[in-house]
C-alpha cells in the first residue's frame, strides 16, 4: 500500500499561504497528525480533519442522512431478543459504510485491527510463528516460513493450506481472520491443521516474539544480493547501509530482491531508487488527474552505474512497484520472474475515533515516464516462475536466472 505521514508543511501547500506556528502548536500538530503511509508507499501529508478547519485547511463538509440508519437502530433496539453493544453497532455501521465505497483498498480498522496493522507495517509482530500467510485459490496458505523462526523449525511449509488453528476450522475465513488466531501470547503454543498435497498434519508450535526488518543482504562473489520485504521507516536507510557495504566489499552487480514485498511507506521508495538514480524524478502523484506532488531521488547514488537485475513476483505491490517502474524507466535495471501485483493507488491512514483508522484512497501515482501500472503490473523482461516445489526442495530459478543474466 502507499501511504504518507502528515505535516505542516501540506498545510503551507493546500492554503497557499506562510504559516507561522509557536512552538506550543507544533506539539498540538504533532499529537495530532497521524503517520499516512502504507499499501503504495505514499508519503502525501494529511491533515487530520478535526484540525483543519483551525489552520484555514478546506475539508469536505458533506453530510450524510442518517436517519434510515437511526431508525434500523431503533428497531434493532426495540425488537432484538439479546444483548446489543452498542459500540460494535457502530463499527460495523463504520465498516460497512467504507466498504460500501467499493475499493478494496480503502478499508476501516477497529481499535484492534488498527493497532495489527501498524505492527505489521513496522515489523513487530509480537507473539506469532514466523509464517506468512496469503490467500490461494481462497484458502488461507504458508506463502513462506521466515528463517530461523518456530514455524521453519517445526517443519511449516511454502503451500501448506492452514484447514484449522486450535481445532477452529478456518475454512472460508480471512487472512486477517486466520492470522489473528495463530498469533498470541509469547511463550504459549498454538496448533495449526495444514493440508500438504493429499496429507493432513497437525502441527503445534510455540509462539516467540517476531521482528522482522525489512532489509537483508549478502555477497555471493561479486554480486551483492539485497532483499527488501516491505518499505518502513527504517528501510531507506537500512538500504543504504547495505549498499555501502556493497561498495566497501568489491560489489560488481547486484540483485534487487523485491518478491512478495507488498509496499509500505512511498517516502522510502524514492530512498531505495535513489541508490541507482541521481537527482531524478521517482514517482508524481496526482488526483483527479493533477499532479500534486512529485519525489525524487537524492544525490548520493552508491550502486549507479552497477549492473542490476530486480526479482519480482506477483506479491511485488505498491511502493516495490514504485522503484520497479522508475528503475526500468531510466533503463538501469532489467526485471526477471513474474508480472507483479499492479497496484498504482495510494492510500492515507486517518485517525478516527476510538483508536479505530481509515485507510483511505486518496491518490494515483505515476512512473516518471507518465505509466500508471494499477490493475495491470510490470510484466518481467525474463519470465521464470518459482513453484511450490522449488521452494520446499531449496530450489530458487529466479535467483539462479538473475545470477546469469549478470553474469552473461
Amino acid at each position: 500500500m502507499t501511504q504518507r505521514p502528515p505535516s505542516a508543511s501540506h498545510a503551507h501547500t493546500n492554503k497557499q499561504k506562510t504559516w507561522k506556528f509557536s512552538p506550543s502548536t507544533f506539539v498540538l500538530l504533532a499529537g495530532l497528525f497521524l503517520v499516512i503511509g502504507y499499501a503504495a508507499g505514499t508519503r502525501n501529508d494529511q491533515i487530520i480533519a478535526a484540525i483543519a478547519p483551525t489552520l484555514g485547511i478546506k475539508v469536505e463538509t458533506a453530510t450524510l442522512d442518517m436517519s434510515s440508519i437511526q431508525n434500523t437502530f431503533r428497531q434493532l433496539k426495540s425488537n432484538y431478543d439479546g444483548t446489543l453493544d452498542d459500540q460494535k453497532l457502530i463499527e460495523g455501521a463504520s465498516k460497512g459504510l467504507v466498504t460500501a465505497a467499493g475499493d478494496e483498498h480503502t478499508v476501516y480498522f477497529d481499535k484492534e485491527e488498527a493497532k495489527e496493522f501498524n505492527n505489521d507495517l513496522s515489523g513487530n509482530i509480537g507473539g506469532g510463528i514466523g509464517a506468512e500467510i496469503g490467500l490461494r485459490n481462497e484458502r488461507p496458505t504458508v506463502i513462506r516460513a521466515l528463517k530461523d523462526t518456530p514455524a521453519e523449525r517445526s517443519g511449516v511449509m511454502t503451500g501448506d493450506i492452514v484447514l484449522g488453528v486450535n481445532d477452529q476450522d478456518v475454512t472460508g475465513k480471512t487472512v486477517d481472520e486466520t492470522v489473528k488466531l495463530i498469533r498470541g501470547e509469547i511463550g504459549t503454543t498454538v496448533k495449526l491443521t495444514v493440508q500438504r498435497d493429499n496429507e493432513r498434519k497437525d502441527i503445534t508450535i510455540t509462539r516467540e516474539e517476531i521482528s522482522s526488518p525489512s532489509v537483508d543482504s549478502k555477497v555471493d562473489g561479486d554480486i551483492g544480493i539485497l532483499t527488501i520485504t516491505r518499505f518502513d521507516e527504517e528501510t531507506g536507510s537500512r538500504a543504504k547501509q547495505a549498499a555501502q557495504d556493497f561498495k566497501a566489499q568489491g560489489v560488481k552487480k547486484v540483485i534487487l530482491d523485491l518478491r512478495g514485498n507488498g509496499g509500505g511507506y512511498l517516502s522510502a521508495a524514492p530512498q531505495v531508487a535513489g541508490l541507482w538514480l541521481r537527482d531524478k524524478v521517482v514517482v508524481s502523484e496526482r488526483k483527479d488527474g493533477k499532479i500534486e506532488a512529485e519525489q525524487k531521488s537524492g544525490n548520493n547514488a552508491l550502486l549507479e552505474g552497477l549492473p542490476t537485475v530486480v526479482l519480482m513476483n506477483g506479491g511485488s505491490a505498491s511502493a516495490s512497484e514504485i522503484v520497479i517502474g522508475a528503475l526500468k524507466d531510466y533503463g538501469v535495471v532489467s526485471l526477471v520472474g513474474e508480472k507483479s501485483y499492479g497496484k498504482g493507488t495510494v492510500q492515507a491512514m486517518v485517525e478516527l475515533n476510538g483508536g479505530s483508522l481509515l485507510k483511505v484512497t486518496v491518490q494515483r501515482w505515476f512512473t516518471p515516464k507518465g505509466n500508471n501500472i494499477d490493475k495491470k503490473g510490470f510484466q518481467p523482461d525474463q519470465t521464470v516462475e518459482l513453484t511450490r516445489d522449488d521452494v520446499n526442495a531449496g530450489r530458487d530459478p529466479q535467483l539462479d536466472a538473475a545470477k546469469q543474466r549478470l553474469n552473461k
